[in-house]
């Protein structure tokens, strides 16, 4: 390296810390308080509480602190994070999108099984319906969208012996969420629903024959324990955690704040946990299989890959019978806005009347 191009690097260096110690001291002073995801699941543990608590902190130089818990700590399921969240009992909500859907029956949406099978597709189809979710939030829940970061794609764990997706076909499984309940349906399963938590307690009863959520979610709540069977085919979608913060907090921020927060955000929690999230799955998959896995785990779960019979009738049923009820739940306006955003990004149409 010559002297002239290190002396220029040196001080292209001291300029970009001079405009972020100005940009830090342009922006407001204030404590935030947020209120995550699951708690023992790996998206809060590396990408959630360490951007709230310690990045977002020092990147604006201490103006902005956090106070943070997460929605199972305060013994939510999840479903009211952003009913709460309209009301300002809290500044910032995260909770899976599709625990809300009650209350939004458009922000089913977001996460539609099968669409994506690898994380570079599932993040097209979420960056094509985030100006949906948008208006979804602001209009739903007095909210302002601040980033969308995924599990693993929800995949099917049972306890007894499936060798495809038609041996699905009169088993009770649980759901990850509405669409994929009445997608269980369609393909002849009884779709249950139950929560997280009694899963494992569930398989081990005979309550349910299977249930869907994400690898890594089945992996570190020890879902392995009570099922011995592993169908990776994404029945469930990638199960899109939203992140949002109040829009009465949010238009109280200076522009400079909120140029600096949204920037920050982007950046170092939802551009990293999107890269992580195809290496993710396969470690878990791996780990849940009696691969190589970086934590000690007795995981020697039977891997079942599906088919491209399973793909047709998977595909078949989304087409057929799961959009057309998802376009008649939120309307046909919401319907062409899917058509015309996610859907021409993964080449599949909602037939509308």
């Amino acid at each position: 390296m010559t002297k002239i191009l290190k002396t220029s690097l040196l001080a292209g260096a001291s300029l970009l810390v001079a405009a972020g110690a100005a940009g830090a001291q342009e922006i407001d002073e204030v404590t935030l308080s947020v209120v995550g995801s699951w708690s023992s699941l790996p998206l809060y543990q590396q990408f959630e509480e360490p951007f709230w608590t310690e990045h977002l902190p020092q990147a604006s130089d201490g103006r902005i602190t956090v106070e943070m818990t997460t929605f199972n700590q305060l013994g939510s399921s999840g479903s009211d994070v952003y009913r709460l969240l309209a009301d300002g009992v809290f500044d910032v909500g995260m909770t899976v999108a599709d625990y809300t859907v009650a209350d939004a029956p458009e922000l089913e949406g977001l996460d539609v099984p099968l669409i994506a099978t690898d994380a570079s597709t599932a993040r097209e189809a979420v960056d094509a319906a985030r100006p949906m979710v948008e208006d979804i939030m602001r209009d739903r829940f007095n909210s302002k969208l601040l980033a969308i970061a995924p599990y693993p794609p929800q995949v099917v764990f049972c306890r007894d012996e499936i060798a495809s997706l038609s041996d699905l076909e009169g088993r009770k499984v649980r759901g990850s969420g509405r669409m994929t309940t009445q997608f269980l349906q369609a393909l002849g399963a009884e779709g249950i629903n139950l929560a997280f938590s009694e899963v494992p307690g569930a398989l081990e009863r005979g309550i349910v024959d299977c249930a869907i959520t994400g690898a890594g979610s089945g992996l570190n709540a020890g879902w392995w324990e009570s099922a011995n069977y592993l169908l990776t085919l994404p029945l469930g979608g990638w199960d899109p955690v939203v992140t949002a913060m109040n829009l009465d907090r949010w238009e109280s921020l200076s522009p400079a704040t909120q140029d600096f927060l949204q920037a920050q955000i982007t950046e170092h929690f939802e551009a990293p946990a999107w890269a992580d999230a195809q290496g993710a799955l396969e470690r878990d998959v791996a780990c849940l299989t009696g691969g190589e896995c970086a934590t000690d785990t007795e995981a020697s779960m039977t891997l079942v890959e599906a088919s491209d019979e399973d793909r047709a009738t998977a595909m078949a049923a989304l087409q057929e019978t799961v959009l057309p009820d998802w376009a008649e739940r939120a309307g046909t306006d919401w319907a062409q806005r899917w058509n015309e955003s996610v859907g021409a990004a993964t080449d599949v149409e909602i037939p509308l009347n």
